[in-house]
């Protein structure tokens, strides 16, 4: 009865929590097809706040700017993460001491990480804008690459560099012929997770964006029109906003079981 009974309670628990996160994002994908856009009453479906969505300038250029931030930041953390986790792995002496180090980032609270960004440039007199909120982003992002890459790394059969080097192969040859084809599905499933958490990044951006609209992110425009209130435009970005979060990160995790979508 024991074995009978505990599945059952485990899917009840699982069913419960898939309900709890899981139902207030279908009611906000249902509401962003509301035609009269009211939370209280459904009064037929229309796609039309799409169409005002596309249509308001403001949030059309911070989702520019978001873009700009997220391609930018995500191919330097790329390519930052991949080469530290490499380096990380191969001077395995002082591993943990160096894990501690990159990792923080990724366990620090965000607002701890953009307080001491902000600090940083104000230090530095660094005018703030679209440079320093792209900057921070890959400070943020470095971490989740590096970890991602190093997964990978684990489990490496370093004998084909050592058989690369023996057959005359200069070291940057076998990094490019030989590592980064091995690494490439943990390299792009690193680079989709760092564009996803760059597009949806608030807080850093908040904190190191500074004053003007020209360095506004979508977040952040999101932010200043729900103190207003609720409206279907807003349920329509978050619609969208969130597919497309969800189609990178399944993506990513896909890449991240090793091999290439077909392979």
């Amino acid at each position: 009865m024991r074995s009978i009974a505990n599945p059952r309670l485990m899917l009840m628990i699982l069913s419960a929590v898939f309900a709890f996160l899981y139902i207030p994002i279908s009611v906000l994908f249902a509401l962003s097809f509301n035609e009269g856009g009211l939370p209280t009453a459904w009064t037929g479906f229309s796609v039309k706040w799409y169409g005002e969505l596309f249509r308001n300038a403001d949030i059309m250029g911070a989702a520019l700017n978001t873009l700009i931030v997220a391609v930018i930041s995500t191919i330097l953390a790329t390519i930052l993460g991949t080469l530290l986790a490499v380096g990380v792995e191969i001077r395995r002496r002082n591993g943990r001491f160096l894990e501690t180090i990159i990792f923080a980032p990724m366990i620090i609270p965000d607002i701890v990480l953009a307080i001491a960004l902000l600090s940083f440039f104000s230090l530095l007199n660094v005018t703030m804008g679209l440079h320093t909120v792209i900057l921070s982003h890959v400070v943020f992002n470095l971490a989740f690459v590096c970890s991602v890459v190093r997964a990978r790394l684990k489990t490496f059969d370093w004998s084909i560099v050592e058989a690369s080097t023996d057959l005359g192969a200069p070291m940057a040859i076998t990094l490019w012929r030989v590592v980064l084809p091995v690494m490439l599905p943990a390299v792009i499933a690193g680079a989709l997770l760092a564009f996803t958490l760059s597009l949806d990044e608030f807080i850093i951006a908040f904190f190191t964006a500074g004053a003007g609209r020209d360095s506004i992110t979508l977040p952040m425009q999101i932010f200043a029109m729900i103190r207003f209130g609720v409206t279907p435009e807003i349920n329509a970005l978050a619609a969208i906003v969130m597919t497309v979060s969800v189609v990178i990160l399944a993506l990513s995790q896909r890449l991240n079981r090793g091999g290439l979508p077909g392979q």
